[in-house]
């Protein structure tokens, strides 16, 4: 299971287990407040109208009913009309129910006429408040049927400071049942509502945390050290270290950290069985030289073997200042904003540099187009153009042409020699890597195209080569180069 479904689902586990205790314990409590603060407003209720009929209870007019005033009053409230909008429901009915016992417990007065005469002394309400004490009870009219439910309320009718009867205040429950229904759909619909809020910023949680993991992954990916076999490849440029908060920002600096120490270790790696490799040929040619110029050779052998460790020292020197400029850039970030540089200027320079070996050659440079301007640095781009035309002279007939040809943000360098073997084209740019030359000679050092790789990485562009038949064309295509511009389908991407 991935780790994005494993951390959505444990949040909503979670949430929904958090959710479901609320909503039930506010649930459970709605009912018993709204009946609690309904039994707090009938103390009070019966309380008054206890004080209310101690008068006719001493005087006995209680017994006597119509004779009453306080009946007459309770009878005349009955029937009041009422029409009351209350929190948007109509109420249009009195509920209450009135009674009042003896001392006891006889019933000597019943607003609805039910129950005078009746014993009463062994309900909760009158046998309570006839002992002084609270005097409450619960009684549902019909057996089984909660919504039949009505709550009595007594309270003392004192007379010369002595408990004289009880009053009674009844209401049904049923009343303010449409209160408590209303007030737990409210709940219910907050809770749905706070559960979908709820898994809104769980899964914005989970998928933020997702992303920075796999930018972790991704970032880890690009740095992991080559496989075995791959340590004459030129690296790659790492993603940017991720900037993400907390422990995961302490993870991925831990990680560049890491990046950095293990990179420093397989370049040097590498390079030293590179290096060893590269300069066992001239180091065996100028010694084998050597040996043989200490024992006594015609003039023209002693002149042929000293012109051939001049060469291999020649050569080693070459292969020196090569690695000294890839090492250099291969330590480098990547280029920052520069000034506009125009590609035409850095292919200019780059000719001048190279016209004198090109004339020895008897090849001719041409440079064609205008190319356009860039943030670009122009040391590293001249230095691209020069190793391309260093490459395709090498390998370019006598008499024949190297163009340098500018599009806008693309410079090609194109020779007519033989090319390049297919099997070939992926490797071209990896440190060390050579191909014949078309005397059949492997003179080069392999880090020309390598710098020239490291140059479009360092700017965030990209080298494409392609045989043309005859030659080869190498095509530097920087940032802002468009998509307008239509490649052959044999052209080759080389990754940077």
């Amino acid at each position: 299971m991935r780790l994005g479904i494993r951390l959505l689902f444990a949040f909503f586990l979670i949430n929904g287990i958090a959710a479901f205790f609320v909503l039930r314990v506010f649930m459970a409590e709605i009912k018993p407040s709204v009946r609690e603060v309904m039994e707090d407003m009938m103390v009070d209720t019966a309380n008054i109208l206890a004080e209310l009929a101690s008068d006719d209870l001493a005087a006995g007019r209680l017994d006597q009913g119509a004779s009453s005033p306080f009946a007459q009053h309770v009878r005349r409230y009955a029937t009041r009309p009422i029409d009351a909008a209350i929190w948007g429901f109509a109420k249009q009915s009195l509920d209450y129910r009135i009674y009042v016992t003896d001392t006891a417990g006889r019933v000597l007065f019943d607003s609805e006429n039910q129950a005078i005469g009746q014993d009463f002394s062994q309900w909760r309400d009158v046998a309570l408040t006839l002992r002084g004490e609270y005097g409450a009870r619960s009684t549902r009219e019909v057996q089984g049927d909660d919504t039949s439910g009505v709550m009595h309320v007594a309270a003392p009718i004192y007379v010369q400071g002595q408990i004289a009867g009880v009053l009674t205040v009844a209401k049904p429950t049923r009343t303010v049942q449409r209160f408590i229904d209303r007030a737990e759909r409210k709940v219910f619909m907050g809770g749905v509502l706070l559960l979908a809020l709820s898994a809104a910023v769980g899964v914005a949680v989970t998928l933020w945390m997702v992303w920075n993991v796999r930018r972790l992954r991704d970032y880890a990916l690009s740095v992991q050290g080559p496989a075995d076999g791959e340590h004459a490849a030129t690296p790659t440029l790492p993603l940017a270290v991720p900037e993400v908060p907390g422990e995961l920002g302490d993870l991925a600096r831990a990680m560049d950290r890491m990046r950095e120490r293990l990179e420093g270790r397989d370049y040097i790696e590498g390079y030293v069985r590179a290096l060893t490799h590269e300069l066992k040929s001239p180091v065996a040619a100028i010694r084998g030289a050597g040996e043989l110029l200490q024992d006594d050779l015609p003039p023209a052998d002693r002149q042929q073997f000293a012109m051939q460790v001049v060469e291999q020292s020649e050569r080693l020197q070459r292969l020196i200042d090569r690695l000294l400029e890839l090492s250099k850039l291969e330590q480098r970030h990547p280029t920052a904003a520069h000034a506009p540089v125009a590609l035409h200027d850095c292919a200019r320079a780059a000719l001048a540099h190279t016209q004198a070996r090109a004339g020895q050659r008897g090849i001719t440079l041409a440079l064609g187009g205008t190319g356009a301007s860039g943030p670009w640095e122009a040391e590293l781009v001249t230095l691209a153009l020069t190793n391309l035309l260093d490459n395709a002279i090498d390998f370019a007939p006598p008499g024949s042409t190297v163009a340098v040809e500018l599009d806008g943000a693309r410079a090609a360098v194109q020779d007519r020699g033989p090319g390049v073997p297919g099997y070939a084209l992926p490797r071209l740019g990896e440190r060390f890597f050579t191909t014949a030359r078309p005397d059949g000679t492997r003179s080069g050092s392999g880090l020309g195209l390598a710098i020239v790789r490291r140059v479009m990485a360092l700017h965030g562009g990209r080298m494409a080569v392609r045989n043309t038949q005859p030659g080869l064309r190498v095509e530097l295509i920087f940032p802002g180069s468009g998509s307008s511009h239509r490649r052959r389908d044999d052209t080759l991407q080389v990754p940077q």
